[in-house]
């Protein structure tokens, strides 16, 4: 990758390593995502069993997801761990990782439109991103919901508008979840099937409903941003109360935590 962070990384932080040299109780990795830093990761840290050859677990030249054990700033040296990676943490990091190298190809794209340097690109533009959003890719996904994010960077409009097109061609829309529970009876003789009309009518896009128990049911909302799921679901309850009228019960309410 072009962009390297300044500075060092944190301890606990999970990065992203190329492994530089094998010796026989070690491996010295560098540090793919930081400015000129090594680490090195003792043999005790490689795997949690015993280790016999470090070579079945490593190789030369292959990038491996490690943890920051310590950091000693005075003499610049810095322990990782390879067997303390989770499973869910290397496939988001190599996740993450992989998103970040396609937001920087997009620039390198940019920069061959506009006819100059990547590195112009990255002083104009892409360090402007940086410092606003934890990553580029993230920075591409706000725009892409949100276009009018891209004004408050005071970019040449040339650019901006060449950027836009490349986001919008190049990056999924983020989709963001919103979830809550309806409570839903009627005493009717014909209940249920006045229950399972109105479920039937608020199943809009991107709407997901599961049967709890009675009168239960989880209601997931799917859009691409807050404001249309806010507004769909108030649709949701516009229409259920309208049906229920003074045949029963419907009641919707929100889950605390938002979802993405």
């Amino acid at each position: 990758m072009f962009y390297k962070k300044q500075g060092s990384p944190e301890e606990d932080e999970i990065v992203i390593c190329t492994v530089k040299k094998i010796l026989p109780h070690g491996v010295f990795v560098s540090l793919d995502e930081y400015k000129d830093k090594e680490g090195l990761i003792h043999i005790s840290e490689i795997s949690p069993g015993r280790v016999r050859n470090i070579r079945d677990f490593v190789k030369e030249g292959k990038k491996i997801v490690c943890k920051i054990l310590k950091i000693n700033r005075e003499r610049n040296h810095i322990d990782l761990s390879l067997r303390r990676v989770t499973q869910s943490q290397r496939i988001n990091k190599n996740t993450a990782y992989k998103q970040e190298q396609k937001a920087e190809k997009i620039l390198e794209v940019l920069a061959n439109k506009l006819g100059i340097s990547l590195e112009e690109v990255y002083k104009n533009i892409g360090n402007k991103l940086i410092e606003k959003y934890p990553s580029l890719y993230e920075s591409y996904e706000e725009i892409n919901a949100d276009p009018n994010v891209l004004q408050t960077l005071d970019l040449d409009k040339k650019a901006e508008k060449i950027l836009l097109e490349l986001i919008q061609e190049k990056v999924k829309k983020k989709e963001i979840k919103i979830s809550a529970t309806i409570t839903l009876s009627s005493p009717l003789p014909n209940g249920i099937n006045i229950i399972k009309e109105l479920l039937k009518k608020i199943q809009i896009n991107g709407t997901k409903i599961i049967y709890l128990g009675a009168p239960r049911y989880k209601l997931t909302l799917t859009a691409d941003d807050y404001k249309t799921a806010e507004r769909h679901l108030s649709e949701i309850e516009s229409i259920g109360l309208k049906m229920i009228k003074d045949k029963g019960i419907f009641k919707i309410e929100r889950d605390d935590k938002r979802n993405t």
